[in-house]
């Protein structure tokens, strides 16, 4: 059909609108302003780096001329052994980022609406807006998940409720019983995405019971990651587990070949290498304890350390040391950490667990600073 005369033509494609309307994930930085290498605590990344074994096995992946296994058979099998799970109730995904798009993808449009928490993980905004849904975020409870709250943000238009367990960037957690009410107030045709990407430092004590819901639901799907705990940040390798159907739409609009040869190599030397997992979580569980012991001896100057399950810690600040200088500051002793003005956040800074060294030396910069502009 021809354009009328008098109609505007663009002078180049237009996008639509709700992914112009998208801002960029920013990750974690690794270089000051200056573009000098810093310590890198600002990704959640393990510090312990990667199990000898995963090395290994990257090193002697197969032919790379090759196509990969399209439905990496062998890493499903041992994830499914490892936790208990049926095979064909896992999808594997590049990164967990790649199977929360995908969820929102294949259960909300335009029209719709998709729920999360304030200070929930930025990728939630972005993956209602790709599939054209519109972003509803419930109000917080001091930086943590209110659960009453997310399910009072839930309308008639709702279809994708997600929420991180433990939470970035705050680190909040709430356990079973919480997640339990949440799931049970949400009609059967909302999907809940659970995201456990930190879900390995929690102690299996207070284990929130997403897994056993995702078994026994068929509107709850749970995201893991191998970026975290099992230091596989670089090969980026996700995975989620859910009802028959909701893995299976999963699979349908999943990348093909999504897994490379050498990411289902080491990821599955990973999985069998426990050994190494518990180093992690123990390592992660004392120094995190440690450091928060450190700052909360600063709370007179305005530094209160959030309540943390995973890798990292949030700090608030509130006294005449600024998030903002206490950033800068700790670039002047050679480390880069998160701070959060973007995510409204500009009052707190997230810091990774490092090693216990690193941890030492980031908790006296910090007492100085805050010592010196008191």
């Amino acid at each position: 059909m021809t354009e009328p005369a008098n109609a505007a033509t663009p002078d180049r494609p237009q996008p639509k609108p709700w992914v112009a309307a998208i801002h960029a994930y920013v990750p974690g930085k690794s270089t000051g302003a200056d573009g000098q290498a810093l310590i890198k605590l600002s990704a959640n990344e393990n510090p312990l780096g990667t199990s000898a074994a995963a090395q290994a096995a990257r090193h002697d992946a197969g032919d790379q001329a090759r196509y990969p296994d399209p439905d990496s058979v062998a890493l499903r099998q041992a994830l499914g052994a490892l936790h208990g799970i049926a095979p064909q109730r896992l999808v594997m995904g590049t990164g967990s980022d790649e199977l929360l798009n995908l969820a929102a993808q294949a259960y909300a449009g335009p029209g719709d609406d998709v729920v999360y928490v304030r200070y929930g993980f930025s990728v939630y905004d972005i993956a209602a807006r790709r599939c054209g849904a519109m972003p509803i975020v419930a109000p917080d409870t001091d930086y943590g998940t209110d659960v009453d709250a997310l399910l009072a943000a839930v309308t008639p238009a709702t279809r994708v409720v997600f929420l991180a367990n433990p939470n970035n960037p705050t680190g909040s957690y709430i356990g079973r019983d919480a997640i339990a009410r949440l799931h049970a107030g949400l009609r059967p045709d909302i999907l809940l995405v659970i995201d456990q990407a930190y879900a390995e430092y929690v102690d299996a004590a207070v284990d929130d019971g997403a897994l056993a819901l995702a078994a026994s639901a068929t509107n709850v799907l749970v995201t893991r990651t191998f970026s975290k705990i099992y230091g596989l940040a670089g090969e980026r390798v996700g995975w989620a587990t859910g009802d028959a159907a909701l893995v299976d739409m999963l699979n349908r609009i999943r990348g093909p070949f999504n897994l490379s040869l050498s990411a289902q190599a080491t990821a599955l030397a990973a999985v069998g290498d426990q050994e190494f997992v518990a180093a992690s979580r123990d390592h992660n569980t004392r120094e995190r304890a440690r450091f928060v012991a450190s700052l909360t001896a600063l709370g007179n100057h305005g530094v209160r350390p959030l309540p943390s399950e995973a890798n990292f810690v949030l700090i608030e600040f509130t006294g005449a040391l600024t998030a903002q200088s206490a950033y800068l500051g700790l670039m002047d002793h050679g480390y880069i950490t998160r701070w959060l003005p973007g995510q409204g956040l500009p009052q707190c800074l997230r810091i990774t667990i490092g090693t216990a060294a690193q941890m030492d030396e980031i908790a006296d910069a910090l007492a100085q600073m805050a010592g010196s502009a008191a």
